[in-house]
């Protein structure tokens, strides 16, 4: 994993997290207990502080970074999809963020809301508890979304951390060719 200071702020992840070797953590960067941070991730705290929350899964290609003034915080037990873009919002906690959403300034997703796929939540939305933010601006439809619901991906995620850290391996080029890969 690349891991960078900037002057004296510099990455703090709690041993209990996982972090994929090939994520990137910049400045003022919080990892919690539980928390996994997969392939791809660019976590860039160089304006104010990110502050990923116990359980979290930030998944492959994901990118979260701040603006003077508005930190991104992402509480315990949220899930962030493939490809989002967190910048300078305020998830709590059970939060699920869908595969190539943008979620910008002073977004607040209340506790058990959910964010669409591709969905992108304009500065300074507010997201209830229980509703979902779809589309392109996004929309919210209240009382669509239970924790339960959330709370199953964030299991998901758990258990694909234990697999990784039983099986994964550094593999060379040579342990790949193979003459028929599709057999």
């Amino acid at each position: 994993m690349a891991l960078y200071a900037l002057g004296d702020k510099r990455p703090r992840i709690h041993p209990g997290a996982w972090v994929h070797p090939e994520a990137t953590l910049t400045g003022d960067v919080w990892i919690d207990e539980g928390a996994s941070i997969w392939p791809g991730v660019v976590i860039r705290a160089d304006n104010s502080p990110v502050r990923i929350g116990a359980r979290t899964s930030v998944q492959d290609g994901s990118v979260l970074h701040t603006q003077p003034g508005n930190a991104t915080t992402v509480g315990p037990d949220c899930v962030i999809g493939h490809l989002a873009h967190l910048e300078g919002c305020l998830l709590e906690s059970a939060v699920l963020v869908g595969t190539g959403s943008v979620v910008l300034e002073r977004v607040i997703a209340r506790r058990g809301s959910l964010i669409g796929a591709g969905a992108v939540v304009t500065a300074g939305t507010e997201i209830p508890s229980g509703a979902i933010a779809v589309g392109v601006p996004a929309k919210i439809r209240l009382d669509s979304v239970t924790i339960d619901r959330i709370l199953g991906n964030v299991q998901n995620y758990l258990d694909h951390v234990e697999e990784h850290l039983a099986g994964m391996q550094v593999v060379g080029l040579d342990d790949c060719l193979d003459t028929d890969p599709f057999r």
